[in-house]
């Protein structure tokens, strides 16, 4: 068991509690290096992702290309490392949009409660209605040249992407926020705040939000790795970013004419898929075991 004396003893308890789930250490640990590998990767390993070398396409992995190099012989541990970035930037940008959005509409509707309620819960079963896959692929492809045309090429898919998956992907947050502030608005601490005087604005903010960002921190997690698994899917299907950009799903999209001749090719970003997702659900489930038993403790 690790002791953290310095710490206070809240979060001493949250930390043993989560020590000791060992998948979930084992995710954090695995989703660090990957993370310290995508930030300082490219920096260390100096290969450019975009040098074409025909002499050397599809070759398998060697001491000169750790993970081979692809078929305009580029380097694919330059291209992984470098495509980490731009898959966890919208992982991490479009859970941000859909925490914001789903927060705000389960805060909004728990806590005034009544026709609001009604009103933005239909909404919200109107969006888990919608399929979301067709309706992802159809909004990027009717919309990304536009969108390109006044961002650029890179800028402006990047902004498509997050807010669509983003957009797409807030409403078990609003029913998770919802049913907390539901729960949390009768409390006798509520109910004091009122008769004091403090305004919903300050009620929403410093009264109920607190008790329930562990749960939010949890879904914010999770959500990061739907963003990374909706992205790869979008770009392996060919409206991702530009061909240039080499996101995980990118690769695997390139990789798919090669699975018999070139396997490495889909192995290695394929991988780097799996493990950080993995790693996140992992992390996710653990932080959702802290928060449960010190929201039950």
């Amino acid at each position: 068991m690790v002791v953290l004396p310095f710490l206070p003893s809240p979060v001493a308890d949250a930390w043993r509690r989560f020590y000791r789930d060992r998948m979930a250490v084992i995710g954090a640990i695995v989703l660090g290096v990957i993370v310290i590998g995508v930030v300082f990767g490219p920096v260390v390993y100096r290969v450019p992702i975009d040098r074409i070398d025909f002499a050397r396409t599809t070759e398998p992995p060697s001491l000169a290309h750790p993970f081979g190099t692809n078929d305009l012989g580029q380097d694919q541990l330059a291209r992984v490392l470098s495509g980490g970035r731009v898959s966890l930037a919208v992982g991490i940008a479009a859970m941000a949009v859909a925490i914001v959005l789903g927060t705000s509409i389960g805060a909004i509707a728990g806590f005034y409660g009544g026709a609001i309620d009604s009103i933005l819960m239909r909404l919200t079963d109107l969006f888990l209605s919608l399929p979301q896959l067709p309706l992802l692929l159809l909004i990027v492809y009717l919309f990304r040249d536009s969108i390109k045309s006044i961002a650029g090429p890179e800028t402006g898919i990047f902004i498509l992407v997050v807010l669509v998956i983003g957009g797409l992907n807030w409403m078990s947050v609003a029913r998770l926020v919802r049913g907390n502030f539901l729960k949390l608005r009768e409390m006798e601490f509520v109910t004091a705040a009122r008769s004091l005087g403090a305004s919903p604005f300050r009620l929403i903010r410093v009264h109920l939000l607190p008790n329930v960002f562990g749960l939010i921190i949890v879904a914010a997690t999770l959500a990061v790795g739907n963003a990374i698994i909706t992205e790869s899917t979008l770009s392996f299907l060919g409206l991702g970013f530009p061909p240039d950009v080499p996101t995980w799903g990118q690769m695997l999209f390139k990789a798919k004419d090669y699975l018999t001749t070139a396997p490495h090719m889909a192995i290695f970003p394929g991988l780097a898929i799996f493990l950080t997702v993995l790693s996140i659900n992992f992390v996710g489930d653990g932080l959702r075991d802290v928060f449960d038993r010190s929201s039950s403790g």
